[in-house]
C-alpha cells in the first residue's frame, strides 16, 4: 500500500482557515480556532501567517485564480470552437462552485460588509480578465458576421454565467424545502441544473 504524502502544518492550517472564513466570515473568524483545528499552535500559526489578514488575503486569492484561470483559461483555448469553450466555461465554474458550496455566499457578504475588499480583488485580476474578454470578444464578433452565432456583449454572457451558476448555491438552502422530489438526489440535480444552465446560455448565442 502506497504512502500518501501527509500535509505540511502549511497547508492544515490553510484548510482550517478557509473553514473557518467561509462559515464565520472575516469578522467572525479566530485564529485561536483555526490554530486549534490544523493541530498547532497559536504561535506556530503566525510563523506561517504573520496576521489574520494576511491568511485571509491568502485563501481568497487561491480560491479566485483556481476559477478564473481554469474557466479563463478554457475559454481562451483557440484550439477548441468558440462554442464548445463557452460550454465548458460554464461547467468549469458550476463545477467550482458545487465543490465550493459555501464560497458564494461567502463572497457577497464580504463585499457588502467591506467594499475595499471587491477593489482589492479587482486589481489583481482586472489585466488578466480584460485580456481574455476582449480576445473573446473579438472571436463572437466574428463569427456572428459569419452567420454562425448570435452576437452578445462578452460582459453580459459572464453575468449570465455567473448569475445563474451561483443563485443555485446561494439558494440552495432555501429552495429545498419547496421543491419535493427534484431535489431529494443532490448530486442528480446539481448534474441537471448544470445542463440547464449550460442550455439557457448555449440557447441564447446559437443562431437558431
Amino acid at each position: 500500500m502506497e504512502n500518501k504524502e501527509q500535509p505540511s502544518k502549511e497547508q492544515l492550517i490553510l484548510a482550517a482557515a478557509e473553514y473557518e472564513f467561509l462559515t464565520k466570515g472575516y469578522d467572525g473568524a479566530r485564529t485561536t480556532s483555526i490554530a486549534s483545528a490544523a493541530g498547532v499552535t497559536h504561535a506556530m500559526l503566525h510563523y506561517y501567517f504573520r496576521t489574520k489578514e494576511q491568511l485571509f488575503e491568502r485563501i481568497v486569492d487561491e480560491k479566485f485564480r483556481t476559477v478564473s484561470h481554469a474557466m479563463f483559461n478554457i475559454m481562451g483555448d483557440p484550439s477548441l470552437p468558440i462554442m464548445e469553450r463557452i460550454k465548458c466555461g460554464i461547467e468549469t465554474h458550476f463545477d467550482f462552485i458545487a465543490q465550493n458550496p459555501l464560497l458564494p455566499r461567502f463572497v457577497i457578504n464580504e463585499i457588502i460588509t467591506r467594499p475595499e475588499r471587491y477593489e482589492v480583488l479587482h486589481k489583481r485580476l482586472e489585466s488578466f480578465v480584460k485580456n481574455v474578454f476582449k480576445s473573446l470578444q473579438d472571436e463572437i464578433d466574428q463569427e456572428a458576421a459569419l452567420g454562425k452565432i448570435e452576437k452578445i456583449d462578452i460582459k453580459m454572457l459572464f453575468i449570465s454565467i455567473m448569475s445563474l451558476n451561483t443563485f443555485t448555491f446561494v439558494a440552495y438552502p432555501f429552495i429545498e424545502p419547496l421543491m419535493g422530489e427534484l431535489m431529494v438526489d443532490r448530486e442528480q440535480f446539481l448534474s441537471s441544473r448544470k445542463a440547464e444552465n449550460v442550455e439557457i446560455i448555449i440557447r441564447r448565442i446559437k443562431k437558431q
